[in-house]
Order: structure tokens, then C-alpha cells, then sequence
């Protein structure tokens, strides 16, 4: 897909924002969510052109940061992109050139509310910066990712240290509108296409939208000139705020806050090649 295929057809756009071309020039912040976006879903490293086509946007100046509802970025990921920025559990923990730069935490009584469930059978997990907790249904064992990072039982999580709380349970969608309604300030995301099963809590001010702003602050660069790419309920905020935005695929809920979209994730590479002929040729 080339920069043009990928604009608007005249008359009939299919996104909510006026259809704009790209901006041009510099300085210019390229922010990515992971999952579904600049990876394929619980993907691990991005394919071979979107790879190339991050190190020749990197090469002329544009600043590059992963925006991600997981705890960690994998390292592939981070060694292809060498991002400026890396804001994880979706935006409460934001490193800045390599250091970090704010980290939103549960008061107590946000995270009793939170734990403070109806999910009979349910699978928790709560993570601070450099471990998770887990609760998990009786006879169900622990995954290999859970064991890989040294989980503990849910009970002896450090209340003050919880940077975000995940429920895996069929009701969670239940769940979601009675904290929304009661804890409106927490931030409240999934439990909805394309993650019916899946919930994620985190801690007031902790979004997308949120650690975008931050990030371009940061890198200095001004708001219009920072660029979003996602695709899922948790990248809206980031969409909404960006100065261009680009969703990947065709959830609905994203349509009215992108300015352009790539139908598919494996368009990435050819759209954001593009961008860097445009920004090699100036």
C-alpha cells in the first residue's frame, strides 16, 4: 500500500477527522502502539519492512516512541526501533531517552475498589515496574510468560507499588461499567471488541492520550507534529490527542478520531516506507 492508496477516497472518507495528507517535514514524533499495530497480535519483533522502514525514519530525525498496553516492550522490538520514548502499561509509565520520566501508581483504596470484584473464577494480574502478581482459578497453572517473570500470588502484591491490574474472565464487560460508574477517574479500558474476555485498570491519568502529551513535551516537539498509529479501545485517547492520526484496521470506535487508516497491520510497512521517501526527498 502506498501514502495515497492509503488517503481517503474523495467524497466517501472512511474516517471521522477530515482526511488530511501527512505532515511534511521536521520535527516530527511518530508514536506506535504495539499489539495489532506496530506488531501483529502478541507478536514479538515487527516484519522485515516495517524494520527498514523505522531505521530510515529514524536516520532522518523523526522521533520514534512505543505507546503499549503491555508491561514490557519486547526486545526485538526495542532493537529495531531504538525508540526515544517507551510508555508502557498503557501510559502509566513513560521512560524518556532512556530514563525515566513518570510512573502512575493505585492509591490503596483505588486498588481495593478495583480488587473488589464479582468475577467468580476469574485470572488477576496486577504489575508493578518490575514484577507481577497473579490470582489464578483453582487447578489452572500459571502460563510460561507468568513464570518467566518471577510472578508471586496476588496476596503479596505491595499495595502502593500497582501500576495496572488485568481481569481475564467472560463477564468482565459487567464488571468495567460498575467501576466506570463508581471509580470514574480510573481509566478503564477493553472489555470489548476485539478483547471481550480481557479487562485493564490502570490508575487515574494513566492513558495513551495522556503519555503522548508528555512524550512530545518531552522531545520537545509541538502537538501537531506528533503522529499516532493504533488500533485497539486503548489507543482512542491517543488518536483523539494526536496531531495526525492513523488507525490500523477497522474498528469502529477508532473511525471518527483518525485522520487516515491502513486496513490492515501488515500495510505498516509500505505506508511508513513511504513517509520516508517523502522525508529523504525534502
Amino acid at each position: 500500500m502506498t501514502s495515497r492508496d492509503a488517503q481517503p477516497p474523495a467524497g466517501k472518507p472512511p474516517t471521522g477527522r477530515p482526511p488530511l495528507p501527512p505532515p511534511a517535514g521536521q520535527p516530527l514524533l511518530m508514536a506506535f502502539d504495539l499489539d495489532g499495530t506496530l506488531i501483529t497480535e502478541q507478536g514479538r519483533e515487527p516484519d522485515a519492512a516495517t524494520a527498514r522502514a523505522l531505521a530510515r525514519l529514524r536516520a532522518v530525525g523523526v522521533k520514534l516512541a512505543i505507546i503499549t498496553g503491555r508491561d514490557l516492550a519486547p526486545d526485538a522490538v526495542l532493537e529495531a526501533m531504538q525508540p526515544d520514548a517507551v510508555a508502557t502499561n498503557n501510559g502509566g509509565r513513560i521512560v524518556v531517552n532512556g530514563e525515566l520520566h513518570s510512573e502512575a501508581r493505585f492509591t490503596p483504596a483505588d486498588l481495593e475498589a478495583v480488587l473488589a470484584h464479582e468475577l467468580s473464577g476469574a485470572r488477576i494480574v496486577l504489575f508493578t515496574a518490575d514484577r507481577l502478581f497473579v490470582d489464578l482459578p483453582r487447578g489452572t497453572e500459571p502460563e510460561p510468560w507468568m513464570i518467566a517473570r518471577n510472578s508471586g500470588p496476588l496476596s503479596e502484591a505491595p499495595a502502593g507499588d500497582i501500576l495496572k491490574a488485568g481481569f481475564y474472565h467472560p463477564e468482565v464487560a459487567g464488571f468495567a461499567g460498575r467501576l466506570r460508574q463508581s471509580h470514574p477517574h480510573l481509566v478503564v479500558t477493553g472489555a470489548q471488541a476485539p478483547y471481550l474476555s480481557f479487562l485493564t485498570i490502570t490508575p487515574q491519568g494513566a492513558h495513551k492520550g495522556a503519555a503522548l502529551t508528555l512524550i512530545a513535551e518531552a522531545l520537545a516537539i509541538p502537538h501537531d507534529r506528533a503522529v499516532a498509529f493504533g488500533d485497539s479501545d486503548n489507543d482512542e485517547a491517543m488518536l483523539e490527542v494526536a496531531g495526525y492520526a492513523v488507525q490500523v484496521g477497522q474498528l469502529p470506535l477508532l473511525t471518527r478520531h483518525a485522520h487516515t487508516r491502513l486496513n490492515r497491520q501488515t500495510d505498516l510497512g509500505a505506508y511508513l516506507g513511504d513517509w520516508a521517501d517523502r522525508l529523504e526527498q525534502e
